[in-house]
């Protein structure tokens, strides 16, 4: 049986899910999520444990149970903790500002770019190089953060760029400066 899917999930105190067949809503006090789950996977509560079962030991049911379990747990944690995603920009002249809810990062283009955030996800710039994107749904923080590493991926000559915290980027080396010759 699959290991993580064989886990409970444990629902903390002020948290409140309501299970509809396969639709479940998790409310908590940083905000409330709802996902449609397969239809194989059965779900039934105990008390505040919540556990998951499958029909068979068949492949894609072995996939979704796993799975299942993971979007569950990710739920719970999310409303009661929430996600943080966080960036850094390296290169000279690359700066990222907050103006109202939107991010305005100069990096290194012929005009700045702004992304504005979907609803539900904060972006803060607590320093001109650094990036935090938070909110409860961990799928759309790292959508976002996704996103903003995409404007400019870093490089692997001289590792300008958006990447992610702790990220690390293999250099290679450049040209050796040996003149061309016939």
């Amino acid at each position: 049986m699959s290991r993580i899917g064989r886990m409970p999930v444990t629902i903390p105190a002020g948290v409140e899910v309501d299970i509809d067949a396969n639709h479940i809503t998790v409310k908590g006090p940083k905000g409330q999520l709802s996902r449609k789950f397969p239809t194989e996977i059965t779900i039934s509560r105990e008390g505040d444990v919540i556990k998951l079962t499958r029909p068979s030991d068949a492949k894609p049911h072995r996939a979704l149970h796993g799975l299942s379990r993971t979007l569950l747990q990710n739920m719970v944690t999310g409303v009661t903790q929430g996600y943080t995603k966080n960036l850094e920009l390296a290169g000279v002249g690359y700066r990222a500002a907050k103006q109202g809810n939107k991010l305005v990062l100069t990096v290194g283009y012929s005009h700045p770019v702004e992304i504005i955030p979907e609803e539900g996800l904060e972006i803060e710039v607590p320093a001109p190089n650094r990036i935090s994107v938070k909110g409860i749904d961990k799928e759309a923080v790292g959508a976002l953060a996704a996103k903003i590493r995409d404007v400019r991926p870093p490089e692997p000559y001289k590792g300008k760029g958006i990447k992610y915290e702790g990220e690390k980027i293999r250099r290679k080396v450049g040209k050796t400066g040996a003149k061309g010759g016939s």
